[in-house]
């Protein structure tokens, strides 16, 4: 209703200021009075309101008889303000609702719908409300909108209240479209609802947003055109590119395999006329080079022949004394200097391997005589001391055991004494001529720092024993002044009510 009243005030508001202004200008009146009635006949117009709207709903109230249908419709039509403007409007995704007050003489519902509760006699015995909506496309969530429990909530609490309700009397729903509405809904208003459905194309045409909609619509459907031609001439240009360079590299190809047959054709006439001169300049140096050989390699003479036969004789010499040795014996004798079985004593093999090699061939039966003679006795070390011989071979110095002297052994602890009131220590004296020790006594041990003293539990956790603010208790044993019962930060006991809980730091982990 307030879009209605809205367009009478602005119609009457438009005859009033055209009254204002031919007064002013003294118009003929005869002529003012025509247009006086012309805008009369605007404000008295019928209504738009089935062709502004995309959705209708109708509501049609049944009674089973004339005297039972007039209370029970006026007391649903009291009721209708609250379905639209609480149910519908608050609770549904719509951007406008709107109830047409005037009612129609006629069952205007599904014909399936009320079964039970229409007939040919209750059909007659009922009256139409049509309430027209928009949807909010952006809210709405699917492509269905029910209404269903709206209206089952309208009927549980608002027309549950009829005093004298009876069997029979009901409300049934059913939705249009703009397009389905039925013909009565347009008698009275235009010619017929064909007349209706152009006004509202005229309205819709002349609508700026659509008008905006439409111009951005045909824009984009441009835009997408002009792309659509701009790639096809962009693939155009980029075919013939790819065209021409396909022809370019073709015939650079063509050039470059003419040039090669050109130049492989040149160096094979000027490989062919230098083959045979350097053929015979090759065989020329071959046998230039061998006399030269010949003629600079001079003939040995018989000093070189002797002093290499003297190297010879003296190789094998000390070769045959054992002084030269493999790498296979080398390691061998290491292995066997770190068992500890090349340890000899008196060195008497050495020496004679020393003379044998001063005295060249003089004395070699002596010497055999004296090796056969000489006894060699190999000490067999523990592992111990032959860690403890190569680390003095690395220069380390290694103290063994004997050589440790223990400190205190002969200090005698002051809880052996006999004396065990005085609880004094006696140290050793120092070797005197008296026999008698001296005695010193015990000095007390004093810590700066004071220390808690805590207790541990078997999971070596800190035990709270609690303070003035906190008194641990694995169960209620009573009512505390001041205290209340319950599991706290410090653990299960009573804590004191109203006091922050402080963990102290002895606890703290």
């Amino acid at each position: 209703m307030q879009e209605e009243f809205n367009r009478g005030h602005d119609i009457v508001n438009a005859l009033w200021k055209r009254v204002v202004k031919s007064v002013s200008a003294e118009d003929n009146q005869e002529e003012e009075i025509q247009n006086e009635t012309a805008f009369f006949a605007e404000l008295f117009e019928p209504s738009d309101f089935f062709i502004s709207y995309q959705h209708y709903l109708s509501l049609c109230i049944v009674g089973p008889t004339i005297d039972d249908l007039q209370p029970w419709a006026g007391f649903v039509e009291s009721r209708l303000r609250k379905l639209v403007s609480d149910l519908l409007g608050k609770s549904l995704p719509l951007s406008k609702i709107q109830l047409w007050p005037k009612k129609f003489d006629a069952c205007i519902v599904d014909p399936t719908a009320g079964k039970n509760v229409l007939n040919s006699e209750r059909r007659k015995n009922s009256i139409s409300y049509f309430i027209g909506f928009n949807v909010d496309t952006l809210r709405m969530r699917g492509k269905q909108l029910d209404i269903e429990r709206q209206m089952q909530n309208f009927r549980k609490y608002e027309l549950v209240r009829f005093p004298s309700l009876v069997p029979g009397q009901d409300i049934l729903t059913r939705a249009f479209d703009v397009k389905e509405l039925p013909r009565i809904c347009f008698v009275g208003m235009y010619p017929s609802k064909e007349h209706g459905m152009k006004k509202r194309r005229r309205i819709r045409n002349a609508d700026p947003r659509r008008i905006e909609q439409k111009l951005k619509a045909k824009l984009a459907r441009d835009t997408a055109a002009l792309k659509v031609k701009m790639m096809a001439l962009e693939k155009k240009k980029m075919d013939v590119l790819a065209a021409k360079k396909k022809a370019k590299c073709k015939k650079d190809e063509k050039n470059q395999e003419s040039e090669e047959t050109v130049v492989d054709e040149n160096d094979k006439t000027k490989t062919d006329a230098k083959d045979e001169p350097n053929e015979t300049i090759a065989d020329n140096d071959r046998d230039a080079k061998a006399s030269k050989e010949e003629t600079e390699t001079p003939p040995k003479n018989d000093d070189d022949i002797a002093v290499a036969k003297e190297e010879k004789d003296l190789f094998e010499r000390i070769q045959g004394a054992g002084i030269i040795k493999t790498r296979e014996e080398a390691e061998r004798d290491r292995q066997k200097l770190l068992a500890g079985e090349l340890l000899v004593e008196g060195g008497a093999e050495s020496e004679d391997d020393d003379d044998d090699l001063n005295n060249d061939t003089e004395n070699d039966e002596d010497t055999k005589v004296a090796k056969s003679e000489t006894k060699v006795t190999v000490k067999k070390l523990t592992a111990a001391e032959q860690e403890a011989q190569v680390l003095r071979e690395a220069g380390y110095l290694v103290v063994s055991d004997d050589e440790v002297e223990v400190l205190g052994s002969d200090y005698s602890p002051w809880w052996r004494t006999s004396h065990k009131k005085n609880r004094k220590r006696n140290f050793p004296s120092e070797p005197s001529s008296s026999s008698s020790s001296t005695s010193r006594k015990a000095l007390p041990i004093v810590f700066k720092t004071t220390f808690d003293v805590v207790e541990l539990d078997e999971n070596g956790h800190v035990i709270d024993k609690g303070d003035e603010d906190f008194f641990p208790s694995k169960q209620w044993i009573g009512r505390k002044g001041g205290f209340e019962f319950k599991l706290g930060d410090r653990g299960l006991g009573y804590y004191r009510t109203g006091k922050t809980v402080v963990v102290p730091s002895n606890i703290a982990y």
